[in-house]
């Protein structure tokens, strides 16, 4: 079996990091990596210490609200948002970086992810919101898609 390309072994770590996660919609995983370092992992959730929508039930399902729209009705935290928390906690610096994530990142995070320095993300899946596209765009942040099988 040959080796996986870097993109496709952080890809890999992401998808195990999304299995941490308590949505009942989505499981999004996201890995920060720099010169072939993992530097943080976040996954989508409540905030810390908080009941889970898996305890609770989603209230985007109660409300009939749309797949990546509204994303303020949701009392989860992104996986993105919960990567970039994570270097800030530990005083890791994101610029630069490349993000690796499950599905196209909303338009909120695609402003976080700009405004954290990340330079680069890759992807593997799809989300409704494409927003995210045009923002990368206008702020020179390169976006890939991942074209791979699932291990």
């Amino acid at each position: 079996m040959p080796r996986p390309s870097w993109d496709e072994y952080f890809m890999k770590i992401c998808d195990v990091v999304a299995e941490r996660s308590t949505c009942k919609r989505h499981n999004f995983g996201a890995v920060i990596a720099r010169d072939k370092r993992l530097l943080a992992t976040g996954y989508n959730g409540a905030p810390k210490g908080m009941p889970h929508c898996l305890e609770l039930g989603c209230l985007r399902d109660e409300l009939g609200i749309p797949s990546g729209t509204k994303h303020e009705i949701c009392r989860g935290v992104h996986a993105e948002q919960n990567a970039i928390i994570q270097c800030a906690l530990h005083g890791v610096s994101s610029k630069d970086a490349t993000m690796y994530v499950n599905g196209i990142p909303c338009k909120i995070c695609a402003k976080i992810i700009i405004n954290a320095g990340i330079s680069r993300v890759v992807y593997s899946g799809d989300y409704a919101d494409k927003e995210a596209f045009e923002l990368f765009k206008q702020a020179g942040v390169k976006m890939d898609k991942l074209k791979w099988k699932k291990s």
